[in-house]
């Protein structure tokens, strides 16, 4: 049977709020040299994309029309040159655009066949979120077995990934969340020590349980002279958003007495080589986690394609717990 040439994405019509977004129609996407169709099975729905929504986070050039940056699916069709890959294979992927979709074309190094013995629809909440973890906790942070790490907001999709893939790493994990719900969450993922930030000092509590050698921050503001004040010497505190503000006022005394390094990044407009060297690393170390069970997605909702309203209203009121997706 072949496939549909007009085919359904969300897109936002306007910044604001999750009642700006619209499913529509568009022509069927045509893979390019070095580019993979993928009939999509599901997508993630992220922090990006709700800041993007916003109006302040613009795709790069290029990218596809639309929200969503991680699917799962099947290869539809295989442009110039892709090989390695089969149509009808069932695969992940990490796109810079366009994924709350039907169909999407993603770069082959971007593609990842799906984990054996993970639900396919589960799947598509693993691309954004073990990307970034790999790229700015064991690549930017360098966090080795014997360490330390602290990561806030626990229970969100990236710090559900964070801490199941700093503990299959052999890592101690120190990770803060808002209620008593999501902080025994945090500890069944493997948090050695799990705080509730609403009642107690996350810098009293870690500096007490010897410091954090690798930090990943998602609240800026306030919380990175926290940080700072309760690393390690030759900590690495890596910040990837700010939902408490970029700017702050810091004692650097601290980070140079302490010989600390403050960095951060971003994923979406990262070189598709860049992305494909990521992705080549993921598969050796984090797949045969996902295949062992020692990783795994947490699922807080599913939205069909349709509501991507509701799955937006479901983020922005912060109550989730690990990610949510779009099903197609």
């Amino acid at each position: 049977m072949s496939e549909p040439q007009i085919h359904h994405i969300v897109i936002a019509q306007e910044p604001g709020g999750p009642d700006v977004l619209a499913c529509v129609e568009r022509p069927r996407p045509v893979p390019g040299p070095g580019e993979v169709l993928i009939r999509n099975t599901a997508c993630g729905v992220n922090r990006p994309d709700q800041i993007e929504r916003l109006g302040f986070y613009p795709a790069p050039p290029g990218a596809p029309e639309g929200l969503g940056l991680e699917v799962s699916g099947h290869v539809a069709e295989l442009g110039e040159g892709v090989t390695g890959l089969d149509v009808g294979e069932a695969v992940v992927a990490l796109v810079a655009g366009g994924g709350y979709s039907e169909f999407v074309v993603a770069p082959e190094g971007s593609v990842l066949p799906a984990p054996e013995g993970l639900d396919l629809v589960d799947a598509a909440g693993l691309p954004e979120t073990v990307f970034t973890v790999w790229a700015n906790v064991f690549e930017i942070g360098a966090l080795s077995p014997d360490e330390t790490f602290l990561v806030h907001g626990g229970t969100s999709g990236i710090g559900t990934t964070a801490i199941q893939m700093a503990k299959a790493h052999g890592a101690r994990v120190i990770a803060t969340a808002g209620t008593p719900e999501k902080v025994e969450l945090c500890r069944k993922l493997g948090a050695d020590i799990a705080i509730n930030y609403r009642e107690e000092d996350f810098e009293a509590v870690v500096t007490e349980a010897g410091g954090a050698d690798v930090i990943l921050d998602m609240v800026g503001g306030p919380y990175v002279q926290k940080n700072i004040n309760c690393a390690r010497a030759g900590a690495r505190l890596v910040s990837i958003a700010f939902l408490q503000g970029s700017r702050c006022e810091l004692d650097l005394m601290r980070v140079m007495l302490k010989r600390i390094t403050l960095t951060g990044s971003t994923l979406r407009a990262r070189p598709v080589a860049e992305k494909a060297r990521l992705a080549a690393a993921i598969k050796d170390t984090v797949w045969p986690w996902i295949e062992a069970g020692k990783v795994r997605p947490v699922i807080d909702s599913r939205f069909a394609l349709t509501e991507a309203v509701s799955a937006h209203e479901r983020l922005d009121s912060g109550e989730h717990s690990g990610k949510i997706l779009l099903t197609c």
